[in-house]
């Protein structure tokens, strides 16, 4: 039997929200599906915030179906089903993977994307500007951002020669990030080489122990919801081999990693629940344009530079939203 996991015991409120008398509200209500790879407070705190921001109150106006894999690839084309049997108005898709698991499992349900890098890449969309059928959303701009990740580690790493890069290659928002930063790489004569990690059990001591021989200077780790799920075990094995790195969600610098640089996950997430309302309020997807992420988040752990007997430019500490001391 499929486990079903509510966002209230994942982040301890959504669900909570004290009901009215009568329950729900006299008619039909909104049931939104939402699908995830692995579960993380802060992204669902937004989206919250951004139901709340609209008026929506589960138990009197819309109900949550919260499914997430738990880091598992083979359970969410399952998830997907399970939704699609539910009749849901909305799936909203935390991933990449997410988001074709579910544009594989119904091609009428609406499906919002709130945190994929390369929607057109990865056959979601036409394009940002019309995205054709039942699937609309955020991007996260994974692959532009890339080689801005590269000039900021260059920046705490002048020497930068080798550079290795952490990622899932089956992804194909990950080919297009990595084909971005080996272009950058290049005009800033940076050699770079790639260590892959694969499900279901990634061998990431060996991708590191790889990078180290191959003598990296430092390390991006490309935005995917493996490596994110792995994260702890990575910023570990990065402070073993004393390697730099650099990572896409600020995540990781709050649990030991050097830094992070991309768009805010929170505020995507707060406006993924926009897109929800506009269509349960007659809105189609295909005319509904990809939104591009607003805000971009620099986090810096300066106790980590210290550790790696770093020294962090001040101009650099100075364009942070936050650094951790």
């Amino acid at each position: 039997m499929e486990r079903r996991t509510f966002i209230a015991v994942m982040v301890g409120g959504l669900l909570a929200v004290p009901r009215a008398s009568g329950a729900q509200q006299a008619g039909k209500v909104p049931r939104i599906g939402f699908l995830v790879f692995v579960s993380s407070e802060g992204r669902y705190r937004g989206f919250q915030e951004g139901l709340r921001d609209l008026h929506y109150v589960e138990g009197q106006n819309i109900v949550i179906e919260f499914r997430s894999a738990d880091g598992s690839l083979e359970r969410l084309n399952d998830l997907a089903d399970e939704l699609v049997r539910l009749r849901v108005d909305v799936i909203v898709a935390g991933s990449t993977t997410g988001a074709i698991a579910a544009k594989r499992a119904t091609s009428t349900i609406p499906i919002v994307m709130a945190n994929v890098a390369d929607p057109v890449g990865a056959g979601l969309v036409s394009s940002l500007a019309n995205p054709g059928k039942n699937v609309t959303g955020l991007s996260t701009m994974g692959a532009d951002i890339s080689g801005k990740r590269l000039e900021l580690i260059k920046e705490v790493v002048p020497k930068l020669r080798r550079l290795g890069v952490l990622w899932y290659p089956d992804s194909p928002s990950n080919q297009a990030a990595f084909k971005e930063l080996k272009a950058a790489a290049q005009t800033l004569s940076v050699d770079t080489r790639s260590f892959g990690v694969r499900p279901p059990v990634p061998e990431i001591d060996q991708a590191f122990g790889t990078a180290v021989n191959w003598r990296a200077d430092a390390l991006i780790a490309l935005d995917d919801a493996l490596i994110f799920n792995n994260r702890t075990r990575i910023i570990a094995l990065a402070a073993r081999h004393r390697l730099p790195s650099v990572y896409g969600y600020r995540e990781f610098p709050d649990a030991g990693g050097l830094m992070a640089y991309g768009p805010s996950r929170h505020d995507m997430y707060r406006r993924a629940a926009v897109y929800v309302d506009k269509i349960l309020k007659g809105a189609k997807p295909a005319d509904l344009p990809v939104e591009r992420p607003t805000k971009f988040e620099l986090v810096i752990n300066l106790k980590t530079a210290k550790a790696l007997g770093l020294t962090v430019p001040p101009s650099l500490l100075a364009r942070a939203d936050q650094v951790i001391q």
